[in-house]
């Protein structure tokens, strides 16, 4: 009977652990299934050809939700009032396809913006906002189709070295037109027509640079001459009054003289 005990509380013990291990792998799945397809609250998230999308449009968002789904395939942000793209915005979403920001308020986009989005993206729609210039370094790797339209832009050398770099989206290549410029006779041209002229930013940028390096150092050359020219005719006003002073001094023949007449009277 001893025996027998002992040899059925250890069966029992092993498949206690082994009910236990099965919750905790459920459990645990559970959690990792949770953390990659919960759904935003701001956003509908559905499935379409086995990838995941999530719609965010008009709903009114003034920033990137950071609670989206990492297994988000096609993001839509289009239709809010998003100003800002921060740095690193996009960084866990390893299977991103498509995204779209277009018809928000973005003014700004941080150099690492974009740091992060995988290769898989395809398209990135920045059409119909506020931006008027982006670091250069910004869609640096980027491989994406990317539409820039509709955007205030100024026209200068860095927006010229950021367009090199990118693929942009055939359809609205014209859409991208100079709101301003660093002069102002290409304000209200499309970009590329400008570009494509021979005409180049970046040399009005040098040429800018060089006249203020001029203007800088005639000015330091004139502030020099003005003290050298101070230096001097106070240095001679120093030596002509000095000068004065050693000739009002009385010179020793006459005082002598003068000590000779003392004595005779003595």
């Amino acid at each position: 009977m001893q025996d027998l005990t002992g040899l059925v509380m250890p069966e029992k013990s092993l498949m206690f652990s082994g009910i236990s291990l099965f919750w905790v792998i459920l459990f645990g799945t559970f959690l990792a299934d949770t953390s990659v397809t919960a759904c935003p609250t701001s956003c509908q998230c559905t499935e379409k050809n086995g990838l995941t999308v999530v719609q965010c449009m008009s709903r009114n968002l003034e920033k990137i939700p950071s609670d989206l789904p990492r297994d988000t395939a096609i993001l839509r942000l289009a239709a809010n009032h998003i100003t800002h793209i921060p740095n690193h915005a996009f960084k866990e979403l390893h299977h991103l396809q498509e995204l779209d920001l277009s018809s928000n308020d973005i003014e700004t986009v941080d150099v690492g913006a974009f740091q992060g989005v995988p290769d898989s993206l395809l398209v990135l729609d920045l059409s119909n906002n506020r931006i008027q210039s982006v670091p250069k370094e910004a869609f640096v790797r980027l491989r994406a189709k990317i539409s820039l339209s509709n955007n205030p832009w100024h026209c200068e050398c860095t927006l010229q070295e950021v367009l090199r770099e990118l693929r942009l989206d055939p359809e609205t290549v014209n859409e991208v037109v100079c709101h301003t410029a660093v002069q102002d006779e290409y304000a209200g041209k499309p970009v590329i027509q400008v570009l494509d002229s021979g005409i180049n930013f970046c040399n009005f940028h040098h040429k800018t640079t060089d006249v203020a390096m001029f203007v800088t150092m005639f000015g330091w050359f004139t502030m020099v001459i003005a003290y050298v020219i101070y230096y001097v005719r106070h240095n001679q006003e120093d030596a002509r009054r000095h000068l004065e002073y050693l000739k009002s001094l009385p010179s020793n023949s006459q005082i002598s003289k003068d000590f000779d007449t003392i004595s005779t009277v003595l």
